[in-house]
């Protein structure tokens, strides 16, 4: 799972082995030791929620996911979901949650275990 912040902006890509394990369980996280604490990250599906949400406590970013669009991510070719929230002091995060493609430029990444770009064949 990467994770990628940027302002008020978070992309989460998952691989093909996470998101099953997302589809099983319902739930993925990761974590990123430092010196001094563990960063942690992930998704849930949970089914009281409409679009995507996010907290951030004790050092974790936790991305939830309305059920009903995990049901459709795993079970599909799609993508990914998006979602921009109004937090409570009128300012936007926006949310991304994708399915990990395939780099189409040469990379040293393993990439054994992410999806087939859509765009290779016209990157050739």
């Amino acid at each position: 799972m990467k994770i990628r912040i940027k302002g008020d902006s978070v992309r989460i890509r998952l691989s093909k082995s996470e998101i099953d394990f997302f589809g099983q369980e319902g739930y993925y996280t990761h974590e990123t030791h430092f010196l001094n604490s563990v960063f942690r990250y992930g998704i849930v599906a949970r089914h009281d929620i409409t679009h995507l949400q996010a907290t951030y406590e004790n050092g974790e970013i936790m991305v939830q996911m309305p059920q009903h669009w995990a049901d459709e991510w795993i079970a599909t070719q799609r993508v990914g979901f998006d979602s921009t929230v109004t937090l409570n002091d009128g300012k936007e995060l926006y949310l991304l949650l994708e399915k990990d493609f395939q780099c189409l430029d040469n990379t040293s990444e393993d990439q054994s275990d992410m999806y087939p770009n859509p765009m290779a064949d016209q990157h050739k």
